[in-house]
């Protein structure tokens, strides 16, 4: 239950439409910027097919994937510490100046290893600059619904630029391969040019006593955060979610084709998927922000598991259809609020760190959804679905507990008291052996 601290907070919210128009510039700038990446991301959708009009074989083509997937991971990770360590602003400039680089040479890369150690590389920096932009819009906002609002736009931005991106990339690949990733390479330098003139890092953050970051908040790294049980469930569920959501790229069109339907009729359910999230995001970001955010997760991961279990049953066009509406309703719930709520979690001074690793769990999630997704439809279709199904159980059930005992959702105190203590039992720790030794030392 909500306590009534929680629910006079709520009730001080602004409005998510008056959230929306009271946005700082920092979000635009970013959502823009986001727009163009996407718009312009090619090497991850076509580096399949530009290998193969090479020469190469599928499990050459396996191998750049995986080390792309392995490079998201690190990536992640690395982004995150960069992006609390060094700010916002130089973790994107770096990122986006790296991949770009990176990305321009791939056309005229020859032998086999070295594709896949540049596009793993290319994996690596290419993620550096999430943590940070997701980083730039907490800094930016003051209140829950704000937060919302923020990454309902960066999400829409994302949409708009996927959806461009796709139609641009088909036509320019049709001409040159090289084109298209030196295109990719100036989009990336273009978002990079925005953010060097438009943005710049907000004052560093307090924490809930008003005070500065702590050196113990400093200090904490990724494996004392891993003992925060609330964070430990987000990445679970994050795990979970993908998993069952990459069904949608293995699972449906493995089955479109087994019922004899087409590709084009599969380009019909994920066309119908995308006019859905483009049209009915940000209102669906409206609605759920009126509820727990815990519920909302609970709720999103059993919707997106319950269509695409229904995929298993449906043969017809129609009921197939039906099914992509149930699962994109729950992709939008989900994807609306996720990041948000994970920063409402976040200690101060460790908003990097947090989103850091909730994209490796992201990756980790959308990099074993096609393996073993394609593995056990091959073996038995009905286990992938019944195995989607209970992922969205336990999705939900993760997601109930994704609340601070301790704080309402706008407040991080306990997460602060949970990852400052351990970092601070290490500190005093190293102290104490450092007063051990200065005991030990014979009087001069």
């Amino acid at each position: 239950m909500s306590t009534g601290t929680s629910d006079r907070s709520r009730a001080d919210e602004p409005r998510f439409r008056d959230a929306l128009r009271g946005l700082p510039r920092r979000v635009w700038v970013i959502s823009l910027g986001n727009l163009i990446l996407q718009a312009g991301s090619f090497l991850p959708v076509f580096i399949v097919l530009y290998l193969t009009q090479r020469g190469q074989s599928g499990a050459a083509s396996g191998l750049v994937l995986g080390a792309a997937g392995l490079g998201r991971v690190l990536g992640n990770v690395v982004g995150g510490h960069l992006t609390d360590f060094i700010g916002r602003r130089r973790a994107i400039l770096l990122s986006v100046v790296a991949t770009a680089g990176l990305t321009a040479v791939v056309p005229f890369l020859g032998a086999l290893p070295t594709i896949i150690a540049v596009v793993g590389l290319i994996g690596v920096v290419s993620q550096v600059y999430r943590p940070a932009m997701a980083a730039v819009l907490v800094d930016a906002v003051t209140s829950t619904q704000q937060r919302l609002a923020a990454f309902g736009v960066l999400r829409f931005a994302q949409n708009i630029g996927s959806t461009l991106g796709g139609v641009l990339g088909g036509v320019v690949a049709t001409v040159s391969y090289t084109g298209l990733f030196l295109i990719e390479a100036g989009a990336l330098l273009l978002f990079g040019v925005i953010v060097a003139v438009l943005l710049r890092d907000a004052p560093p953050q307090k924490s809930a006593s008003g005070t500065a970051e702590t050196p113990a908040e400093a200090a904490v790294g990724y494996r004392q955060m891993l003992t925060d049980r609330v964070l430990v469930c987000f990445l679970l569920m994050t795990v979970f979610s993908m998993f069952a959501y990459t069904q949608t790229a293995v699972g449906l069109p493995l089955h479109v084709d087994e019922v004899g339907l087409s590709e084009r009729d599969f380009g019909l359910l994920m066309g119908l998927n995308g006019l859905l999230v483009v049209l009915l995001e940000l209102p669906i970001t409206s609605v759920v922000s009126r509820f727990r955010p815990e519920y909302v997760l609970a709720f999103a991961n059993l919707l997106v598991c319950t269509g695409l279990a229904l995929t298993g049953v449906a043969t017809e066009m129609v009921v197939l259809a039906a099914t992509v509406m149930i699962w994109t309703f729950g992709e939008m719930a989900y994807s609306s609020i996720v990041q948000a709520h994970l920063a409402s979690l976040t200690p101060p001074g460790m908003v990097g760190r947090y989103q850091g690793i909730y994209g490796a769990a992201y990756a980790v999630g959308t990099g074993a959804g096609p393996v073993i997704g394609g593995a056990v439809y091959a073996a038995a279709p009905w286990a992938l679905w019944t195995l989607v199904g209970v992922m969205g159980l336990l999705g939900a059930q993760l997601s109930l507990g994704l609340r601070r005992p301790e704080a309402t959702a706008g407040d991080a105190t306990a997460a602060e008291t949970a990852v400052g203590e351990t970092a601070a039992g290490e500190a005093k720790a190293v102290e104490a052996k450092a007063g051990e030794a200065t005991a030990d030392e014979p009087a001069s």
